[in-house]
Parts: C-alpha cells; structure tokens; sequence
C-alpha cells in the first residue's frame, strides 16, 4: 500500500491578505479626538484706531480672575474654591445692590425690557500660571460660563417662563445685551512666584 502524500497549503498570500485587512481596517475606522474649547475670537483691533476714554474700562468694571501654577484660584485679591467662583461671578454680572466695587450701571432701553439699569461694562478678566494644569483651566471656563448662562436663563425664565436656549433670536439679543458680560483671557504668565 502506498503512501499518500498531503498537500501543503500555499500560505504565501495570507500576509498579504492580512496586510491589506489591516491597512483596510485604520483608514476605515474614525477617531474623535475633539478636546478644548468652543470659542469665538475675537477679531483683531485696528491698530491705527486710537482708543477712546469711553472704550477704556474702569477697573470696578473687571472682575480679575487669576489661576496660578499650584491651581489655587485669585479673584479679586482673594484665595477662593473653584465652587465658590459661580456665585461671585453672578453678583459680579447682576450687581444687585448697585455696589461701589462692582459695576457701574445705565439707564438703558433694551427691547422686550424697556428702560432698565443695567451693567455699562462688564468684564470678567481670566489669567492662568504657565504652569495650571488644562483641568483646573477648563473648570475655571466652565464655571465663569456657566455662571454667565444661569444669570441669561433666570432672565429668560423670568420674563417669557422659557429657557435661554428655547428663545427666538430677538430675544436672545435682548438678553445677551442685558446681562453682556464678555470673558477676557489674558496671555499665561508666572503668577505668585516660581
């Protein structure tokens, strides 16, 4: 009886096959990767334009947040948490009692208002160490934003019983020109020393 040979199987083209699987497979598949901030710009100021008195901000109208490079949070002059920044950035926005070291305030005639007082220039100024790290820098944001945003939404709510994001476009101008408070970021530098 003679013996039967097995066939061997040509195994040449499986690397290439499996090459092409894998070349296949990583221009196929997507990465999100999508980090940081949703920030507008703002445009760059015309430097043969001389600023006016009237554009230059007294300093009760900027509210000076400063983090340094142990993420210890300045405002103002003062040492706070981070869970106390949204209530401080309210008053700063709303200025209730009309305080000497807060904002000064207009009379201004604002659609869907009327005549109403309102901040003239208010500015929140945020300056980072160049050594904070990204997640205090995005808390920070988050909350000068959000603090920002719940004043807008409590006027919306107060006015037309809707949210800020349910508004028509009018009115969100309105409110936008109600409670304008712009975030301002320096560029990081050392701050508090090495």
């Amino acid at each position: 009886m003679a013996r039967r040979e097995v066939q061997e199987i040509n195994a040449g083209s499986m690397a290439d096959i499996a090459f092409l699987l894998l070349i296949f497979f990583l221009v196929t598949t997507t990465m999100d990767t999508d980090t940081g901030l949703l920030r507008q710009l703002p445009p760059i100021p015309d430097p043969t334009m001389e600023q006016d008195d009237d554009q230059q901000i007294h300093q009760r109208n900027i509210l000076v947040v400063k983090v340094n490079k142990d993420n210890m949070l300045l405002v103002e002059g003062e040492i706070i948490d981070i869970s106390e920044l949204r209530d401080v950035t309210k008053e700063f926005i709303i200025n209730p009692n009309d305080a000497e070291d807060m904002p000064e305030k207009i009379e201004k005639n604002i659609p869907f208002f009327g005549m109403v007082r309102v901040a003239k220039q208010a500015v929140i100024s945020l300056q980072n160490d160049y050594g904070t790290t990204y997640g205090v820098y995005l808390a920070v944001q988050n909350e000068l934003i959000a603090a920002r945003d719940e004043v807008r939404n409590n006027l919306a709510i107060q006015t037309w019983g809707k949210p800020y994001e349910e508004l028509n476009e009018e009115q969100t101008a309105a409110v936008n020109e109600y409670y304008n408070a712009p975030i301002s970021e320096a560029e990081p530098k050392k701050i508090g020393g090495e």
